[in-house]
């Protein structure tokens, strides 16, 4: 997709996205806690993404599957 281009010929720049790794932490008092589980082959610093039915790790491919509790019992 091409950009529009302004009267000088330039095409006007997009805006940058922020980063998000603000939501992976937990800040309560004046220490930090991890709010995402760590990969148990990749170790800390590579977190479980949350789906809804599973956890993965986007870097070695681990995943762990919710288990489902049925309503009725």
């Amino acid at each position: 997709m091409a950009r529009e281009k302004d009267e000088k010929g330039k095409a006007e720049k997009s805006a940058k996205r922020t980063s998000k790794k603000w939501k992976a932490y937990n800040l309560s008092g004046g220490s930090l806690s991890r709010k995402l589980r760590s990969c148990p082959k990749c170790g800390d610093g590579v977190y479980l993404a949350q789906h809804h039915d599973r956890v993965s790790c986007g870097k070695c491919g681990y995943t762990e599957f919710v288990k489902k509790e049925k309503a009725g019992a």
